[in-house]
């Protein structure tokens, strides 16, 4: 049976003094500056008129929310109590244990605030963000795979990876799966939709159906987080958190088209954005 070792790459990038800087660390760091950059671009072509001191708050608000958010719902949902033990533990977010599901509800929280405080269209303020955010799933899979965690499941695929932390079998590398997935063709999808002027929610609706999807699909090869293993009916816990994002993103595709047939059939019936 082949397979392919686990490559042996230290989770710290570098020392600075006593500090570590870790390549999970980094991920978010470039992620975010990758967010800056894109928004202000973004800002400028579609008028947004956030200026540099909104674009800076924007990305600092995104920052707290994503990271506030994924912390706390991976303690919620996925620390099976071990957390409410040890509260230290939830500050020691270099050890893992970040929620996707959880940081898209902070940084949507954070995406009211800021659309409020600058009086900016709030959809197109998120399809702004849908832009930016494969960026950082990309990133942020690699770095899992990278700290050896969120494995896959045992496999007799070529292609399978010995993981140090895994036992002695070949898993799928689901992490490696869903940078690809999540990240790439995600990413390839949103900037094909952001080529031309589309209705408020329409890359974000794609952005949360497409995630879903490809989530609902990876979560097939990866192993669940052993606390908790498989939910009734051989589902996982990344299944059961998708299904509202799934039913979100259709939902604000179902808007779009409603607006769209609303226009095309004349102003005096057309719902108001």
């Amino acid at each position: 049976m082949a397979a392919f070792m686990f490559p042996n790459i230290d989770p710290v990038a570098f020392r600075i003094g006593p500090l570590a800087v870790r390549w999970y660390g980094l991920a978010y760091m470039v992620a975010f500056l990758a967010a800056w950059w894109i928004l202000t671009r973004l800002d400028e072509r579609w008028h947004l008129g956030l200026g540099p001191d909104g674009r800076a708050t924007t990305v600092l608000a995104a920052v707290v929310g994503v990271i506030g958010g994924a912390r706390l719902a991976y303690v919620l949902f996925y620390g099976a109590g071990v957390y409410w033990r040890e509260p230290v533990r939830i500050l020691q977010m270099w050890d893992g244990g970040m929620s996707f599901h959880g940081g898209l509800v902070g940084v949507l929280l954070a995406g009211v605030w800021v659309a409020r405080r600058y009086h900016v269209p709030f959809l197109r303020l998120t399809d702004a963000g849908a832009i930016a955010a494969p960026i950082g799933l990309f990133l942020g899979r690699i770095a899992n795979f990278v700290n050896d965690e969120l494995w896959g499941r045992v496999t007799t695929a070529p292609w399978g990876v010995v993981f140090p932390n895994g036992g002695p079998l070949p898993r799928h590398p689901s992490q490696l799966y869903e940078a690809a997935l999540e990240g790439l063709v995600l990413f390839g999808v949103m900037l094909w939709l952001a080529r031309k002027e589309r209705p408020a929610g329409e890359i974000t609706g794609w952005l949360l159906t497409l995630y879903a999807v490809f989530r609902i699909f990876v979560e097939l090869f990866r192993e669940p987080d052993i606390q908790i293993g498989f939910l009734p009916g051989g589902i996982t816990m990344g299944q059961v958190l998708s299904v509202p994002v799934l039913l979100g993103g259709i939902w604000l595709l179902w808007r779009v088209h409603r607006i769209r047939v609303a226009n095309d059939a004349g102003p005096d019936i057309a719902p108001r954005a």
